[in-house]
């Protein structure tokens, strides 16, 4: 490309962002002043993302100039002086207006800022945290804590999804107790558990009466999915028709039945068992197996529906009951199953009526919808100050598809670096070395990506103490080599659906 052709380029996406100013102040009015500039360069950045910049970013690099693929943080301010570059290569005079634009050190600044804010910290520079989610020895074990805090834990997470108030409140007796004595508070994340769409209670007559808690599933074979758990029953060959009958399995939450329609895809227990909805009755869906990784189907599975329309609150009424708790107790809050920026509204409006608006968010990216809505989820939560994104790649995985969730993860961090908002790296991270004792390669090469993000969240395990010590030696190690990825700019479809949606609401 010429340089005219580049200053061309480039000059459009200066003058889109200027043309968009009014609408950004107008989203960015409601945000908390701690957020407004993240607000306005998060904008910036779906313009930017919408365009396909692959064709400049390598001239530019010829020409030893930003390619414009460092400037998440700073999107305007990088335009800005790539463009004045261009232009005095070109002899040509221009002083555009955007002094007060964020340049890389402030926006490395702001992100800097907001992790310390949310992690109650006080980092001098970036480095990851890391999580540890709670054992049940944790209620009785305060050797197991001070442990996992001198090799290098800072959060302690707790799944409100198992156990009960009483081990919670004897595993924050504990973590509390340790901190003191080690001097070193700990910081406490709580997950809502969120509308858990699982298999319900199989409890089947199996040989010489025994119960039998699973169901063996075959490819080809068909399983339906049923409204009432009492009717669950395992596949029986019809030697009168000479076929194989369907399997049946409950829902723990019926109402999801409704939503299911025919063609849709249905995943079990982590996407081991893959199916297809073939057809549909008033209380029941028949599917058919394509894929059974496993095979034995047991209860409390989770299902995934990625395509299927789901008329669920994300909000649910045991997440209502729990916030008391969370609120008095915890110092972070994991959303489940947030899918759109009214969701972040019904939580906040639970919150503002406890009366509690320092607890920090932490928005889990765990569907399809999450991720498709991630920037309007971002500008509501900025609202408030102290919020934060986890990228469940688990669930999320199973939802997009496992040969997409590196391209997702990046583009989640693409965008919240643009937002200046600080990330959770979570699922399966070092998760043999946790549980078996020894990492495999590619989970130590996992890790050491994590350090992208500003926090990363290991799961329990009998060996969780040396991946803890693993995985911080891993972190120091690469934080010493790298600051954030960088990318070549492919346009993004969920900046481009974002973007589009934003100026149709002013």
């Amino acid at each position: 490309m010429t340089l005219a052709e580049l200053e061309s380029a480039v000059r459009d996406l200066y003058d889109e962002m200027l043309e968009a100013e009014s609408m950004i102040d107008q989203l960015c009015e409601s945000v908390s002043e701690e957020y407004r500039q993240s607000a306005r360069n998060l904008c910036n950045y779906l313009i930017l993302r919408s365009a396909d910049l692959r064709h400049i970013h390598d001239p530019l690099s010829d020409l030893g100039i930003s390619s414009l693929r460092t400037g998440e943080g700073y999107v305007l301010g990088t335009v800005c002086k790539v463009l004045k570059l261009l232009c005095l290569l070109m002899n040509k005079e221009w002083e555009p207006g955007c002094d007060q634009a964020l340049d890389y050190s402030m926006g490395k600044e702001i992100l800097r800022e907001h992790a310390n804010h949310l992690f109650n910290g006080s980092r001098k520079k970036h480095f990851t945290e890391i999580m540890v989610t709670m054992p049940d020895e944790a209620a009785e074990d305060q050797t197991l804590l001070e442990s996992l805090v001198q090799e290098g834990m800072d959060t302690a997470r707790i799944n409100l999804s198992h156990g009960d108030y009483d081990s919670w409140n004897r595993m924050i007796t504990n973590l509390k107790a340790v901190g003191e004595r080690l001097n070193k508070p700990i910081r406490i994340y709580m997950d809502l558990p969120g509308p858990k769409i699982r298999t319900g209670n199989i409890n089947l007559k199996g040989k010489k009466k025994k119960a039998k808690k699973f169901l063996e599933v075959r490819e080809n074979e068909r399983l339906t999915l049923i409204k009432d758990d009492a009717l669950a029953k395992e596949a029986v060959y019809d030697h009168e028709d000479k076929q194989v009958r369907s399997s049946y399995v409950g829902v723990q939450l019926p109402q999801v039945i409704d939503d299911i329609e025919v063609g849709d895809r249905v995943y079990f227990d982590d996407g081991t068992i893959e199916a297809i909805v073939e057809s549909k009755a008033v209380d029941s869906v028949g599917l058919k197996i394509l894929k059974a990784h496993k095979k034995r189907l047991k209860s409390e599975k989770g299902i995934n529906l990625p395509d299927t329309d789901l008329n669920l609150a994300s909000l649910t009424e045991n997440d209502k009951e729990l916030l008391p708790f969370i609120s008095e107790n915890a110092d972070m809050v994991g959303y489940s199953f947030v899918r759109t920026a009214d969701d972040v509204k019904d939580l906040y409006a639970e919150l503002d009526n406890l009366g509690n608006r320092d607890i920090g968010v932490i928005y889990k990216i765990e569907t399809r919808d999450a991720f498709a809505n991630l920037p309007a989820i971002l500008l509501e939560a900025m609202k408030r100050n102290k919020i934060g994104v986890m990228i469940a790649r688990g669930d999320l995985a199973v939802e997009i598809g496992f040969e997409r969730i590196a391209e997702v993860q990046n583009q989640i961090l693409w965008l919240c670096e643009a937002a200046h908002v600080p990330v959770i790296w979570a699922t399966q991270v070092l998760e043999n070395l946790a549980k078996a004792g020894i990492a495999t390669r590619a989970e130590v090469t996992d890790a050491a990506l994590s350090t992208n993000a500003e926090c990363v969240m290991l799961n329990k395990g009998p060996h969780i103490v040396a991946a803890v010590k693993s995985l911080k030696d891993i972190l120091s190690r690469m934080q010493e080599h790298t600051s954030k990825r960088k990318s070549s700019l492919r346009a993004l479809n969920v900046a481009k659906r974002n973007l589009e949606l934003l100026r149709g609401s002013k």
